[in-house]
């Protein structure tokens, strides 16, 4: 039996909203792909990341474009955008806000006769609706624990008191792969918070050429605009909740999870290599993932092909190799890419 939560929800509904999201797509790619060059992989998995409300890693080397891709991502929705610089002396108070003891009208602690004494938070620059994590792995475990909590409660906790942040809310967190003196890798547990992992690869010749000639010309369209966005946002929640997932592609999810868990896999390669295998949350994120590039498509289903476009990036930071890996020069790609192959052959009869 197929899986629709639609409801009441009818068919011209369902038909509308997909337009729009589809239409809306279409301008968020022409204004920031006019920007943003070589990287249009990246470009739609963070438009979907967005959708599902999950949050997503960035991992490449200084000078990629990874911030002045956030920023103009920011920009094209007309959402609140805060850029962090994560360092080993950041404290999670420079992040979550402080309080001080000021008068009725702010103005600090000095005297004022007339003025009712109190303390007042300021808000820190997790409030706001996009907040760039520049460099995570730099910050020390105490403050990507804040960070990280914020990421998934979409709140935070000061002196007792739980303040929801703004909605939306999305963090795009990076990583540098180089220069890892003086860093603090993120726990595996922590990692499996970001819904994607997603790597910036350095320019051949013909990207770089584009970039030069980019960044001497003024990018296509106009941003969207906050009010467009949460319209968009809406439609999405709307269609989302009307696009049918069949069975067998649920089960096809499942069986590609599953599959990379050495104690239930049959893949060649998985109990020799992979120390630990992806989690239920896995699943969850890949459901969703596949849900919205279907809707961005404009498809009221959910097919086999949604799940495997996605495999590799919401799975390839939750599956764990071990020593052997490394020494037979194995990498998690090619893992979940036998992972995949198998799969693929047990329910599509096709390598």
């Amino acid at each position: 039996m197929d899986q629709n939560d639609a409801g009441s929800y009818g068919t011209d509904e369902l038909g509308r909203d997909l337009a729009f999201v589809a239409d809306f797509a279409q301008s968020y790619r022409g204004y920031v792909e006019s920007r943003i060059v070589g990287c249009h992989e990246i470009v739609e998995r963070l438009f979907l990341s967005f959708l599902c409300e999950g949050n997503v890693l960035l991992e490449g080397a200084p000078g990629l474009g990874k911030t002045r891709l956030a920023r103009t991502w920011a920009e094209f929705f007309g959402l609140d955008f805060r850029r962090v610089q994560l360092t080993p002396d950041l404290m999670p108070l420079d992040i979550i806000g402080s309080s001080m003891f000021t008068d009725q009208a702010g103005r600090g602690s000095g005297d004022d006769p007339g003025g009712t004494k109190a303390w007042r938070f300021y808000p820190g620059p997790i409030f706001a609706n996009v907040v760039l994590g520049d460099e995570i792995n730099r910050a020390t475990p105490k403050t990507q624990s804040a960070f990280l909590e914020a990421m998934e409660e979409k709140r935070v906790t000061f002196l007792g008191e739980t303040m929801d942040l703004p909605s939306p809310f999305f963090v795009m967190a990076t990583q540098n792969p180089i220069e890892l003196e003086g860093t603090y890798p993120l726990p595996e547990a922590q990692v499996d918070r970001f819904l994607m992992r997603l790597f910036f690869m350095t320019p051949d010749f013909g990207v770089l050429k584009e970039i030069l000639q980019a960044s001497r010309r003024e990018g296509l369209g106009k941003p969207a605009g906050r009010d467009a966005t949460m319209s968009a946002i809406a439609a999405y929640r709307r269609a989302a909740s009307g696009v049918v997932i069949p069975d067998e592609v649920e089960n096809f999810i499942v069986r590609l999870v599953t599959q990379t868990q050495p104690e239930h896999s049959g893949v060649e390669g998985v109990a020799k290599y992979v120390r630990y295998g992806a989690s239920p949350r896995c699943a969850l994120g890949l459901l969703k993932a596949a849900r919205a590039r279907a809707v961005v498509d404009g498809r009221p289903n959910v097919s086999f092909e949604d799940a495997e476009a996605l495999f590799f990036d919401v799975a390839n930071h939750r599956v764990i190799l071990n020593f052997e890996a490394e020494a037979d020069g194995v990498d998690t790609q090619t893992v979940l890419a036998s992972v995949l192959s198998a799969v693929r052959r047990e329910y599509r009869g096709a390598a």
